[in-house]
C-alpha cells in the first residue's frame, strides 16, 4: 500500500493560496488526491513520497520524448551573458547585477551574479554571465569558455539605466562580429534607445544590427506597447508555431493606433525632428556643465542626444557600470529636490530624456533653474 502523506500536507497547504489547490483543473481528477512529484526520467515519474510510477500520461501529452531528455535538457539549459548594471526587467534570471554594491559585486573581472531583489530562486544564477560592459577581451574570454553552452548575448546598445554610458568605439561592431563568430544570438534591448536616438534606434545609430531586438512604450508615446523584432529566419519560428506568441493585450487597438501614429510622425518629421532633438540635447548638456563648473561643482554629464545622465563626481569619463559608483548621490537627490522648487521635474537616479515638445525657451528655462540651484548647493 503506497503512501501519500507528504503530497496530502502540500495539497492542504496548496489549497490556501489556489483554488481547489491546483493550477490546472486536470490535476482535480488525481485520486486519492493531487499527487506532488519531485523527478522525472524517461518514461518514469517520482512523487514527494518516493512513490515511483511508469508514466503515460506524459503532461497531458506532449512529452513525446519522456521526461529530461537529454538533447531537450541541454538547449534549455543554455542561456545567455548579460553585462552589469543593463536593466532587462523583472524576470527571475535576468534581474542579476543591476545595481549592485561595489561589496556584492565582486572582482572586476569576474562579477559575482547579484539578485535585484528578494524572492529570486538562487538557482536562477546558473542560467547568466554577468561580464563588465565595454570590455572585450573579457567577453571573448567568456566566449572562449562558455560559447557552447551560451544561447544568446543580451545588452543595451547604450548603457542607460546606469550613467548612460555609450559603448566604447567598436565594442557593439566587436560584440557583433563575436555572435556570428560562435552562432549566438546578439539581443538588443532597445526600450530607451528605441525610436530616440534615431527612426532605426541605436542599431541605425550605430550601424550595428541584432538578430533580435525589444521595443517598449516609446514606440507608441507612452501607450503600453511592446514588441520583439528580429531577423526573418527567427521570426519565422512564431509565424510556424514552433514558438509560442502569446499575450492578452496583445494587438490591443488602441495602443496599436498610438503606436502607428507616434511613428508616422516621428518619420515624417525624421529629418528635421532627430537633428532639432539631438541640438537640444547637447545645448542643455553643455549649459548644465558650464553652470555647474562656473559655480564650483564637479559634474559628469554622459549620453547620446536626447538621452544623458547629470551626476556629481570628480571623474572625467565613466565606461562600464562600476564607474558609476563613484556619483554623489545624495547630492543628486538634493540637487532635484531644489530644481522642483524651481519647477523642473526630474528623474532621481540622473537619467535626463528631451522630447520632441520641448523648445529652446524650455533648454533655457531649466538652466537658469539649474544655476540657481547650483548655487544654493555652494
Amino acid at each position: 500500500m503506497k503512501s501519500y502523506t507528504k503530497s496530502h500536507e502540500l495539497y492542504q497547504r496548496a489549497k490556501l493560496s489556489l483554488a481547489g489547490g491546483v493550477s490546472s483543473q486536470f490535476r482535480l481528477s488525481e485520486r486519492p488526491h493531487p499527487l506532488f512529484y519531485e523527478k522525472a526520467e524517461g518514461a518514469r515519474i517520482w512523487d514527494v513520497d518516493g512513490n515511483e510510477y511508469l508514466d503515460f500520461t506524459l503532461s497531458q501529452g506532449p512529452m513525446i520524448l519522456g521526461h529530461s531528455h537529454p538533447a531537450v535538457l541541454q538547449a534549455v539549459q543554455q542561456r545567455f551573458i548579460k553585462f552589469e548594471g543593463h536593466y532587462h526587467g523583472w524576470f527571475d534570471n535576468v534581474a542579476f547585477s543591476i545595481s549592485p554594491s561595489r561589496l556584492e559585486a565582486g572582482p572586476p573581472g569576474s562579477p559575482c551574479p547579484v539578485p535585484w531583489t528578494e524572492g529570486i530562486p538562487p538557482e536562477a544564477k546558473d542560467d547568466v554571465i554577468v561580464l563588465p560592459w565595454n570590455c572585450l577581451d573579457l567577453l571573448c574570454d567568456a566566449l572562449r569558455k562558455h560559447a557552447s553552452e551560451t544561447a544568446a548575448i543580451i545588452t543595451e546598445p547604450v548603457m542607460c539605466n546606469n550613467g548612460c554610458v555609450p559603448p566604447e568605439p567598436g565594442f557593439l561592431e566587436q560584440l557583433r562580429e563575436a555572435c556570428t563568430e560562435y552562432g549566438i544570438l546578439l539581443i538588443f534591448d532597445e526600450i530607451i534607445t528605441g525610436f530616440r536616438l534615431a527612426i532605426g534606434g541605436a542599431q541605425s545609430y550605430f550601424n550595428v544590427v541584432p538578430d533580435l531586438a525589444l521595443l517598449g512604450k516609446a514606440m507608441a508615446n507612452g501607450f503600453p506597447i511592446s514588441a520583439v523584432v528580429g531577423r526573418r529566419e527567427i521570426m519565422e519560428l512564431f509565424a510556424n508555431g514552433r514558438c509560442i506568441h502569446a499575450g492578452t493585450m496583445n494587438a490591443h487597438n488602441a495602443s496599436v493606433a498610438a503606436a502607428l501614429a507616434t511613428i508616422d510622425e516621428l518619420n515624417g518629421n525624421s529629418v528635421t525632428l532627430y537633428p532639432r532633438l539631438f541640438q537640444l540635447g547637447e545645448d542643455l548638456r553643455s549649459g548644465l556643465k558650464d553652470a555647474a563648473e562656473t559655480i564650483g561643482h564637479e559634474v559628469l554629464i554622459q549620453g547620446i542626444g536626447p538621452v544623458f545622465h547629470v551626476g556629481f563626481t570628480s571623474a572625467k569619463c565613466v565606461s562600464d557600470y562600476r564607474g558609476t559608483l563613484s556619483y554623489d548621490q545624495q547630492k543628486y537627490v538634493r540637487f532635484c529636490d531644489i530644481m522642483r522648487e524651481h519647477g523642473v521635474r526630474l528623474i532621481g537616479r540622473g537619467l535626463w530624456y528631451v522630447s520632441a515638445a520641448h523648445a529652446q525657451g524650455d533648454i533655457e528655462q531649466c538652466l537658469r533653474a539649474a544655476r540657481e540651484a547650483f548655487e544654493q548647493m555652494r
